[in-house]
């Protein structure tokens, strides 16, 4: 097994992914209290998964980060044919509901080994871990509610995410963040080949780590999962 001395983890796709029922009760709510136009429920979907894929190459493209209350304005708007009044859009009870629902239709593992694999790094290796997400319709807050049911925060020394540090993968200053973070204290030396960052998307995960020169793993949307780097 390669050891490194410090372990950065994408999340989405990476370490966990959606629970399907979320997706459907958020599209079902939206249908329900936003849709002035009468779209089916399938048109609602689609919009989700629209602005979904365009804020992701945004994000990606310019390096920086739309918030997740612009994303669901952008999905009322469309839903509605831009027609719909926005300025009575309550976004603190909006988002709200977003993470109520989240919470009780749970993300699940995307990896039934992650946590297996997790403890190993942290506890064989005396390695430090991260989280490096961007973020989208899901804020950082909510994210650490996530990580912290499915039990993945305890081998985790400290969170990144988009959305409150406004900078998204693949942006150099992003990675840069991530590698000031790391505690001196553990690795007073540390070296950029012995920092090692996995995830599942070539361009924000592999060609961002690489842009400032630290290793890379792509897993899950090739042939490798999280159980290779303890191969």
């Amino acid at each position: 097994m390669a050891f490194y001395k410090h372990y950065s983890f994408d999340l989405w796709l990476t370490l966990i992914k959606s629970n399907p029922k979320f997706k459907q009760e958020r599209t079902l709510y939206f249908y329900e209290h936003f849709n002035l136009q009468n779209k089916s429920i399938n048109e609602v979907a689609t919009i989700f998964r629209q602005v979904d894929l365009m804020i992701n190459a945004i994000n990606e493209k310019t390096g920086k980060n739309v918030d997740a209350d612009e994303m669901y304005l952008m999905v009322i708007s469309l839903i509605n044919d831009y027609q719909f009044p926005l300025q009575e859009v309550n976004l603190e009870i909006l988002y709200q509901q977003m993470e109520e629902l989240l919470l009780a239709n749970m993300p699940i593992l995307y990896c039934e080994d992650s946590i297996d694999v997790l403890s190993t790094l942290k506890n064989q290796n005396k390695s430090s871990i991260n989280i490096l997400s961007n973020t989208g319709f899901i804020k950082g807050k909510t994210l650490r509610k996530v990580l912290a049911h499915l039990n993945i925060d305890q081998y985790i020394d400290f969170q990144l995410y988009s959305d409150e540090v406004r900078m998204s993968k693949p942006n150099n200053n992003f990675f840069q963040l991530m590698l000031d973070s790391i505690d001196k204290n553990i690795h007073p030396e540390l070296k950029l080949n012995e920092v090692i960052h996995v995830g599942d998307n070539p361009l924000a995960d592999v060609g961002g780590a690489e842009a400032v020169g630290i290793k890379s793993m792509l897993i899950n949307s090739n042939h490798l999962s999280i159980s290779h780097l303890l191969s």
